[in-house]
């Protein structure tokens, strides 16, 4: 029986933190192909390997080896960049007029305004629609309709130094008060970072939602609107300078200078007592010998009931044509085993029902567990507005001022606010 799809009357018009690598060359040829009646769809991937071994060249070679072999009238010609140029590769294509036809990237919504994507459900069997977790699902919409397919998902637990803390006499904390009196004592001990706070332009964006929402805030309201400035999110960066980095308890290097990925070397080095890490960090540190714990991001009276989430996004331009050969090629992608594989092999968690209830059950992935049960709590950033990478990029510069000695807490989450308040208007 034929895949039911949802199809729209008229004619159908005939790209995080996840990874940090080196660029990799494309896989496959490019172009049209030479067999007549055969289509070639152009795939845009980003890269969520640390290496040429596992690099997600192989991933995408493996898997469209597959469906060409049961497909032989379409063709899949993928090129692999890293997370630092694939945004900057597919807006490039974008502006000359050859856009792909299929982007896997970490936003989608400019592309969505500019009327320049499919609409999933003119794509997507309603199957493959229906297994999608639902908060992923819907942070892929603008204004009401999606556009963006979540393809990776990540969430963020608060990392401890097992024997850090069993050195100090110390149990994971659970409020910021017993977060504070554990920086100190792993102060005292003479570890380097009590908490590593990476504050600094790579991905601050990040640390300070998770502190946002665990003081309970977050970058936006109920209805969408930024309220960066808001007094829990004043109160939050406040209890951040005056009692962490006001005490000198989150190491030698300034918050603001102080990268994601340089906070997390330090904790594979055993010189970290605690940060908020996502998955991946959890090999780093196994592969190092260092002995740690996860628990929920402590809160201002208790463990925090919202946690960050962090999804990446798959879409579709429209400027090709071939939406029947794409929604099919997507099918496939989405299937509950090409899921798992690719979740497994990158330590992501899957975007499907099917998927994660295959992981939850499975020994083999016993370690991504607390990540999987932190997903349907958690708050992904504001995707969905076309200003985000504005703002985002607003946070990333300002926000490590507002820890600074002479720093003001309210007066730079003002600064950003208004600058957002702006960005939002004119989008």
């Amino acid at each position: 029986m034929a895949v039911q799809r949802r199809r729209t009357t008229g004619t159908i018009a005939a790209m995080s933190a996840l990874g940090l690598t080196a660029v990799l060359g494309g896989c496959g040829g490019g172009g049209l192909s030479g067999d007549a009646g055969k289509v070639t769809l152009k795939l845009v991937a980003a890269d969520y390997g640390d290496s040429a071994a596992n690099s997600s060249k192989k991933y995408w070679d493996a898997l469209v080896k597959d469906y060409e072999s049961e497909h032989p009238d379409v063709k899949i010609d993928v090129s692999v960049y890293s997370w630092n140029d694939i945004d900057r590769k597919v807006k490039e294509m974008v502006d000359a007029g050859n856009a792909p036809d299929l982007a896997q990237t970490g936003a989608y919504a400019d592309y969505a305004d500019k009327d320049l994507l499919y609409k999933v459900d003119d794509l997507v069997s309603i199957s493959v629609q229906a297994d999608w977790v639902s908060q992923l699902a819907d942070a892929g919409e603008v204004d009401g309709v999606q556009y963006g397919m979540p393809f990776a998902a990540s969430t963020r637990l608060l990392f401890y130094n097992k024997t850090l803390f069993d050195e100090a006499g110390l149990t994971p904390p659970k409020t910021w008060a017993e977060l504070e009196s554990a920086a100190e004592a792993l102060k005292a001990e003479g570890v380097k970072y009590p908490y590593a706070l990476p504050l600094g332009p790579e991905e601050a964006q990040a640390e300070t939602m998770q502190w946002l929402l665990s003081g309970g805030g977050g970058y936006t309201d109920t209805l969408g609107t930024y309220g960066i400035d808001s007094s829990d999110n004043v109160d939050t960066f406040t209890w951040l300078k005056n009692d962490l980095v006001g005490k000198e308890l989150t190491g030698p290097v300034a918050p603001g200078e102080l990268n994601r990925a340089d906070a997390f070397a330090a904790f594979a080095a055993g010189d970290v007592g605690m940060l908020n890490g996502h998955p991946s960090l959890m090999n780093m540190a196994a592969k190092k010998g260092v002995k740690f714990g996860m628990v929920p991001m402590p809160g201002a009276d208790g463990p925090s009931k919202v946690s960050m989430g962090v999804a990446d996004w798959m879409t579709a331009f429209k400027r090709n044509g071939h939406a029947e050969q794409i929604g099919e090629f997507l099918d496939f992608v989405y299937n509950e085993k090409n899921v798992l594989d690719f979740s497994r092999e990158y330590d992501l968690l899957p975007v499907t029902n099917s998927a994660s209830e295959a992981m939850s059950a499975a020994k083999e992935d016993a370690d991504l567990k607390p990540f999987l049960e932190e997903l349907p709590l958690s708050q992904l950033y504001p995707v969905g507005e076309t200003s985000w990478a504005q703002v985002s990029a607003d946070i990333k510069k300002r926000i490590g001022q507002a820890v600074a000695p002479n720093g003001s807490p309210a007066d730079v989450l003002s600064r950003i606010q208004s600058a957002a308040f702006s960005a939002q208007s004119a989008g």
